[in-house]
């Protein structure tokens, strides 16, 4: 049996003779081959790190400011420009904001009174974009916004046979306010002319995300019939919604092919979320922004407000006045009166109870107080009443959120106040008085246990100004309590809202 001979390679060999080929040192050339040894290191060591960058999946890291841990970016967050500010952590305010509000020249010599409602001249920025030059322009005051005029868009399709070719123009608003390069800008926030903006808490809820980020903020309609048929996935443009301008950037990349290809697409609103579908950003919603699609009494909307600051109201028109036997101009400057004391508690909602005459209290503040003379469960007092209409048919269902009816018997019903006046007080703290509503056209409970409620005139309601920065945190509704339950005045009902104690909950005992 012959041996067969194995031949050992050294593996190292040819690598070696690629790095140190054979030389012969002499003394005189040594200072060569170390020069030669240092290069031939540098070289292998810059390949070598070469490839480990090319080909490893270790993320990129960058320190986060705000926490221990570090985060992760993708390439949609890595955007700079000279509009967004080098101090990335400072706090959005007004300046950040540029508006861009969908109008007509036929109608907004009407509709400009909303606007003028809550637009600051010299503090927010912005325009009103108008089809054409609007009938003595001359003439506009300078509390309205100021306007630009539309570029022709007669070379869009359009093709729904129910809308108005003006959803193409007004669509094409966030990408003339883009254009334009106004310096500093975080936000772009789009909305019409007949919808009215709550300045500091639009400012509450942007600062909760991150402006360098791409986000579209915004809320849905509250009949579901408009949902269903335009969409649940898009920010309804008359409640108004926020564009981060990073976002803004790639939209207006897209945007007029966009409109084209959504060409049967009713509103602006519609085409922006198609354009928002094909970029990959969902709608983050938030429940301050009011498309108001309803028709009738605001009220039970209204006095019911979610657990969110209010942002915006819209479709002012196509309602009934907020403050009944009062126009909605008036109506609207009533409630700001509250807002402008304590912008984050308008509207917030909160109830208690006075055990001593079993009645409950539901407070929706700056609004309305609703009296009940026996002890109602929380779910029930946070539940709306139907006193409004489906936007479309006109029906009593179906909304996005939960109601119940106004009881047909007048003893089933509670006793309703609406806000007479606002007032500061000591230090913080706000005082408003609601006054008891009289309906002429309704009948009172005669029940001899209803009495001492239609008794009580009024209410005082007292609170601390609300901290904005409580919207960062979990949300959780503050508590009230009565201060003088069966005692003193029979006509006044005085109520504290204050927050809640740890383990404190509203419960009727």
């Amino acid at each position: 049996m012959s041996s067969t001979r194995e031949t050992m390679v050294d593996p190292l060999k040819t690598w070696k003779f690629l790095v140190w080929p054979t030389i012969t040192i002499k003394p005189i050339g040594s200072y060569f081959f170390l020069l030669k040894t240092i290069l031939a290191s540098f070289l292998v060591a810059s390949i070598s790190l070469s490839l480990y960058f090319a080909f490893s999946s270790q993320p990129q890291w960058l320190p986060s400011p705000n926490c221990n841990n570090p985060v992760i970016i993708s390439d949609h967050q890595k955007f700079t420009t000279k509009n967004i500010s080098s101090q990335a952590y400072e706090r959005t305010d007004l300046s950040h904001i540029q508006f861009g509000i969908g109008g007509s020249a036929k109608t907004w010599n009407e509709r400009r009174r909303y606007c003028e409602l809550w637009w600051r001249p010299n503090v927010t920025r912005g325009f009103v974009w108008l089809d054409e030059k609007p009938p003595n322009d001359e003439k506009l005051p300078p509390t309205s916004p100021p306007y630009k005029i539309s570029q022709d868009t007669s070379r869009f399709k359009y093709t729904s046979w129910y809308g108005s070719r003006s959803a193409v123009r007004i669509a094409r608003i966030v990408k003339e306010s883009f254009e334009l390069g106004l310096d500093n800008v975080r936000w772009f926030v789009m909305g019409d002319d007949d919808t009215v903006f709550f300045l500091e808490n639009l400012v509450t809820v942007l600062n909760k995300y991150d402006h360098n980020q791409m986000y579209y903020i915004g809320g849905n309609s509250e009949s579901v019939e408009q949902d269903v048929i335009h969409s649940y996935t898009m920010a309804y443009g008359g409640g108004g919604f926020a564009i981060s301008y990073p976002l803004a950037a790639e939209l207006v990349k897209v945007l007029d092919g966009c409109i084209d290809r959504y060409a049967s697409f009713y509103g602006s609103d519609q085409k922006i979320q198609g354009c928002m579908s094909e970029i990959g950003i969902p709608v983050t919603k938030e429940l301050g922004f009011h498309q108001v699609d309803i028709r009738g009494n605001p009220y039970g909307l209204l006095a019911a407000h979610p657990l969110a600051p209010l942002v915006s109201l819209h479709h002012l028109d196509y309602i009934q006045s907020i403050f009944p036997g009062r126009t909605q101009i008036y109506s609207i400057k009533k409630l700001l009166s509250a807002y402008e004391k304590d912008p984050s508690r308008a509207l917030q909602h909160s109830f208690c109870y006075d055990l001593k005459r079993n009645w409950s209290v539901s407070v929706s503040w700056g609004y309305t107080v609703q009296l009940y003379p026996s002890l109602v469960t929380a779910k029930k007092l946070e539940t709306a009443f139907l006193t409004f209409k489906s936007w479309r048919s006109w029906n009593d269902e179906p909304f996005t959120f939960n109601t119940r009816p106004v009881g047909q018997d007048p003893c089933e019903r509670p006793v309703i106040y609406f806000l007479d006046r606002t007032e500061r007080v000591t230090g913080d703290r706000t005082l408003t008085t609601y006054i008891r509503y009289v309906d002429g056209s309704e009948t009172e409970c005669d029940k001899p246990d209803y009495a001492p409620t239609l008794a009580v005139q009024f209410l005082h309601v007292s609170s601390a100004r609300l901290n904005p920065t409580i919207w960062r945190m979990a949300p959780r509704r503050q508590c009230c309590e009565v201060i003088n339950g069966g005692d003193g005045e029979d006509n006044l009902i005085q109520v504290k809202i204050r927050g809640c104690k740890r383990f404190e909950s509203v419960t009727p005992l």
